[in-house]
């Protein structure tokens, strides 16, 4: 890989290939330069931000942090600037935008933020309560912010959430009337309804899951004594994995399939290749980091790993990580609009030019989209297959290798072959 040559700069080998390459040369391999990303995003943003107070209309947006937990740091994000802010937190208009896009959306967002206990969303306070009326925004809400000092940091990544831009910390915060979304209302009033009722409850009236999510990390759904402020990386999977629960058990009252089907998407760098089984429900997700890629920056070839789930679903964590429920999420959400069942295998290749990871996000609308596409049909599993494998990048050989369904499926595939020999050889 160019990453592992012998670098050489003024007659010494160069302690990395950033200091060598500077964004110039592209040594890593990547098509673009992350550290590069971050700058120009920053140089945009810094002239804009007027030291200690931070003027500007919030998407809405806020941030709770997982850090030093059940005492956590929270607060609102509010870009320096006016207008209609939105697309800067919803990652489901981000389909389409190029990766630099997406990081100038998320450093243009200053964070305030105030050491909070999790058990507060039990009892209120003044911030905790506009952070929950911003949370239940219908629309960008004008905001000042007056922070302890200026803002500062980098732009922070993260494989479970969207990115993050500077922060600081808060002294106090302001916001102007601003125009609720009923639905979340309800919710947050209704003292009665359980946290999980709430969010499949909002879901199924058309609330978009970043909004979902939003509330919930600020502890608005649930009984009084059961709220709580969860952070924000750990909400985001706790919303994708209750409802692709509940959407699984829903389409497990419907026929399977009558055929093998192939869903595909690419984006971003990303693909996303949907295979599914005319079978009862299970779902596995495997996914390949390309050398070059954020994750295998070092390798010198796709490294895979995954997670399986069967027919009763999975009681543990999914060892991939929130992935594993964003994209559960898009499959079994198609399969109950179409009211059918199936077994589902979803593949993830991900090349060198994703260079920066963007959150969890990307999964669940790459492979919503993937689904939403009109699916090749099939009427045997080698034709399927063999499909796959003209899309893939990564050899049949080694997906069956990681794949529980894959296995599973073949070995069915060669019994009644060989059964059928059997009878032949016995007479």
């Amino acid at each position: 890989m160019p990453a592992q040559r012998k670098l050489i700069e003024g007659g010494r080998a160069a302690e990395s290939p950033c200091l060598t390459c500077r964004g110039g040369k592209m040594l890593c391999g990547r098509p673009n330069c992350p550290i590069l990303a971050k700058v120009i995003a920053s140089a945009k943003v810094k002239p804009l931000i007027n030291g200690e107070v931070i003027q500007g209309s919030s998407p809405p947006g806020v941030f709770v942090g997982h850090a030093g937990y059940p005492y956590v740091r929270a607060g609102p994000m509010i870009p320096p600037f006016f207008g209609d802010t939105g697309i800067l937190d919803m990652p489901e208009l981000w389909l389409g935008k190029g990766l630099e896009e997406i990081v100038e959306y998320r450093y243009c967002l200053i964070r305030g933020m105030r050491r909070i206990n999790v058990g507060e969303a039990r009892d209120g306070g003044r911030l905790l309560s506009s952070l929950q009326e911003l949370a239940m925004g219908d629309g960008p809400v004008d905001s000042e912010a007056r922070l302890l000092k200026r803002p500062r940091g980098p732009i922070i990544f993260s494989e479970y959430a969207q990115p993050f831009g500077p922060s600081a910390p808060l002294k106090s915060l302001d916001i102007s009337d601003l125009r609720v979304d009923r639905r979340i209302e309800k919710a947050y009033y209704d003292r009665d309804l359980r946290a999980a009722d709430a969010i499949f409850d909002l879901y199924k009236n058309g609330v978009a899951i970043t909004k979902i999510q939003r509330a919930f990390s600020v502890g608005m759904f649930g009984r009084p004594q059961a709220r709580r402020l969860v952070p924000t990386r750990w909400s985001i999977t706790a919303v994708d994995g209750s409802l692709s629960a509940r959407m699984a058990q829903r389409l497990k009252e419907f026929e399977t399939i009558d055929e093998y089907r192939i869903h595909s998407f690419k984006t971003l760098h990303n693909l996303f290749l949907a295979i599914l089984f005319p079978l009862r429900w299970s779902f596995e997700w495997i996914e390949a980091w390309f050398p070059g890629s954020v994750w295998n920056a070092g390798g010198s070839e796709p490294s895979l790993m995954g997670d399986y789930e069967g027919y009763g679903g999975r009681k543990t964590y999914a060892s991939v990580g929130g992935c594993y429920y964003s994209a559960r999420l898009a499959v079994a959400e198609a399969l109950v609009k179409e009211r059918r069942q199936a077994a589902a295998l979803v593949m993830r290749e991900i090349y060198p030019g994703y260079s920066m990871p963007i959150g969890v996000w990307l999964v669940r609308e790459g492979v919503r989209r993937a689904m939403a596409r009109e699916p090749e049909k099939f009427e045997s599993l080698g034709e399927a297959l063999a499909r796959a494998s003209s899309e893939l990048s990564v050899p049949l050989r080694r997906w069956v290798e990681h794949s529980v369904m894959l296995k599973d499926a073949l070995l069915q595939e060669k019994l009644p072959k060989y059964l059928q020999r059997a009878r032949g050889d016995w007479g």
